[in-house]
């Protein structure tokens, strides 16, 4: 329902002049970079109906993976199986791990998760799936692996999504390409990314689980790697351009003669032939991508801009560069300038002054502004500076804040609040709520009332962040709930038009001269990546439905605080000075529920406030690096329109 949200091309590769070899000169495993998950789905579903068709007289041996990663590949077979144009009739399945122990019926073991997504809405026989059986006694599985691995090799087809450090199924570091199917021990990282299937529960998440080893995997005709999102970016680059080693499973999948490598365009964004195009071919020479290729250079020689000389440019592949646009102190000069130029004090544009190099007009002013805000806390984490900034120089700023974030509260933050409102008099709900925590099935949706005293503290949070740097909490902070993310869970609902509605809706009323949205295509469960994409559908509606105002409306873009944008992209950098970095973390720090204990932090054991400021002073460094003023942090944004 919601528009797809892609970043827009800043220039690369002039691909329709290379032959596929140098294309791909770098790796080591051909990639395809595809701009969404979605097409290299259907091209990969294309792949498996090609062979499905092909295979006459026997089944075809199709091998798959579970997670996130195949969903839409699955959605995809789906689909053209109630479409008619495939049938499973002919094929024959094999999952490549499951949870050790798991019953096959638990709603979070790999063969519930397989059925659910595919196996139950095709025609295949049940005869001809095979998944590993979680449920056999300890002293009968390993005569259970050994058959089971015998079934698994030879496949005429593996469909494997690759994990964020480089495991294929529960292969994790150290497993070599002699393994073959068995028990594995899960580590304790593993287990704390798994537990995202478990409601977060530690306690409740398998230590073990059986998996087909990477031996087994190798025995197959043809493989096919998937990898969605800025979380797996490194792994990609390791597994299509890297060594061979166990410390990255995956990439000993390197030895096979028939594999191919299905990415995203976030996912592949650390490949050579996106990271430094230059050094692969011809290319088309934007103006952001002139920036890109002198910053990397600034990078690779460790000199400041106007300190690069011409042999800098031969000698790093950049003389394409040097023919097209230069002499080398020119295009100094013209990125320099360019550079410079993204800095700003004043983000909503300053008042009756030359905005001719400014990255925000001056008028008018002051502007209405609105900033979304996917969760009750990626306002202040990710641009509270400039949040802070904008209101103090005198804009109608608000903030909408999209989801309740109530999932991410721990069940101790609830019982300590309620406890307080006892300990006052103002009310004694403790042994009712506790009793209801205490009820919580693992894998279940959480109950709704305790999932409104939740969304209750985040609130309250919010609205506490934004008043200690003095915005009116009650009339410009915005919460939107909006119905996708009230699954109760981890997973969530499909987004649908009530959703974009409800965003439509407060953009109407604000008439807003500038949107500030979140640009993260990774965060840990995808709810930033579905709010902006919302947000641009209700954008693109309302200019559909005739608001043509919207036609002067900027959105700009910001990251959460797992990413930042490289300074290749950069079109507007706001300098924060000593003051605000500590304003900022103090309003980080109304969020209590979110700190020392929040739920799903993700892999960086850091506080949000220490990313947010680590990330925002590393910027300011990278300037200072390339010649620019020094400061003591920068907040970067990237303009989408």
């Amino acid at each position: 329902m919601s528009k797809q949200f892609s970043l827009p091309y800043e220039g690369g590769l002039d691909e329709e002049t290379l032959s596929g070899g140098i294309l791909h000169n770098y790796e080591k495993i051909w990639t395809d970079i595809y701009p969404e998950a979605h097409p290299a789905s259907e091209a990969v579903a294309d792949i498996i109906a090609a062979g499905i068709n092909k295979c006459k007289g026997r089944l075809f041996r199709l091998g798959l993976t579970t997670g996130v990663t195949p969903a839409a590949l699955y959605e995809e077979l789906a689909q053209r199986y109630q479409n008619g144009k495939i049938s499973f009739r002919n094929v024959e399945i094999v999952s490549i791990d499951e949870y050790y122990p798991a019953a096959g019926d638990e709603m979070q073991s790999r063969n519930h998760r397989l059925h659910e997504a595919l196996l139950d809405r095709v025609d295949i026989l049940p005869e001809n799936v095979h998944i590993p059986d979680g449920t056999i006694s300890p002293d009968k599985v390993s005569d259970y692996c050994s058959q089971f691995d015998k079934l698994a090799r030879g496949l005429d087809l593996l469909i494997v999504g690759i994990g964020e450090d480089g495991q294929v199924g529960f292969n994790e570091a150290g497993s070599n390409e002699t393994t073959r199917t068995r028990t594995v021990r899960l580590s304790y990282s593993s287990r704390k990314r798994q537990s995202r299937n478990f409601n977060h529960d530690l306690a409740v998440t398998p230590q073990s689980a059986i998996t087909m080893g990477i031996g087994t995997m190798l025995t197959a005709d043809h493989i096919i790697l998937m990898a969605w999102g800025e979380d797996k970016a490194k792994a990609v680059k390791a597994i299509a351009e890297g060594e061979i080693s166990t410390a990255c499973p995956a990439s000993l999948l390197q030895r096979h003669n028939h594999i191919r490598f299905f990415v995203d365009a976030t996912a592949g964004s650390l490949l050579t032939r996106v990271v430094a195009p230059w050094l692969v071919g011809p290319c088309n020479w934007t103006p952001k991508l002139r920036r890109k290729a002198v910053v990397w250079l600034c990078q690779t020689v460790n000199k400041p801009i106007l300190k690069l000389t011409d042999q800098d440019y031969l000698e790093n592949s950049l003389s394409e560069l040097l023919e097209k646009y230069g002499p080398f102190d020119k295009i100094n000069i013209e990125v320099f300038n360019d550079l410079q130029h993204t800095i700003t004090g004043w983000p909503g544009g300053k008042p009756n002054a030359d905005d001719s190099t400014r990255p925000v007009p001056a008028s008018p002013f002051p502007k209405t502004i609105l900033i979304f805000s996917p969760h009750p806390d990626d306002d202040v984490i990710s641009m509270g500076g400039t949040f802070i900034r904008m209101v103090s120089q005198g804009h109608n700023v608000h903030v909408a804040y999209e989801t309740s974030g109530d999932v991410a509260v721990h069940d101790d933050v609830v019982l300590q609040h309620l406890d307080a409102a006892k300990q006052l008099g103002f009310a004694d709900h403790f042994d009712e709520v506790k009793a209801i925590v205490d009820s919580k099935i693992p894998g279940e949706p959480e109950p709704r009332k305790l999932l409104d005293i939740k969304a209750a503290i985040r609130r309250s949070e919010a609205r506490a962040a934004v008043r200690s740097f003095g915005l009116d909490d009650n009339t410009n902070a915005h919460f939107l709930n909006l119905p996708f993310y009230e699954s109760g869970g981890i997973k969530k609902k499909p987004c649908t038009q009530v959703d974009i509605d409800i965003i439509k809706d407060l953009i109407l009323r604000l008439k807003p001269q500038m949107i500030f949205m979140a640009g993260d295509l990774a965060d840990p469960h995808g709810t930033h990546r579905v709010c902006t994409e919302a947000a641009l559908s209700a954008v693109e509606q309302l200019k559909a439905d005739g608001e043509k105002w919207l036609s002067a409306t900027h959105i700009w873009l910001y990251r959460g605080a797992w990413m930042e944008w490289e300074l290749g992209r950069v079109d507007m950098a706001v300098p924060l000075s000593p003051d605000e970095v500590v304003k900022k973390r103090h309003a980080i720090f109304r969020h209590l529920s979110q700190k020392d204990i929040v739920p799903f932090p993700g892999e960086d054991p850091r506080e949000f406030w220490q990313r947010a400021e680590e990330r925002t002073q590393n910027t300011a460094h990278l300037y200072d690096k390339l010649g620019m003023a020094e400061y003591q942090a920068i907040e970067v944004f990237l303009k989408l329109c």
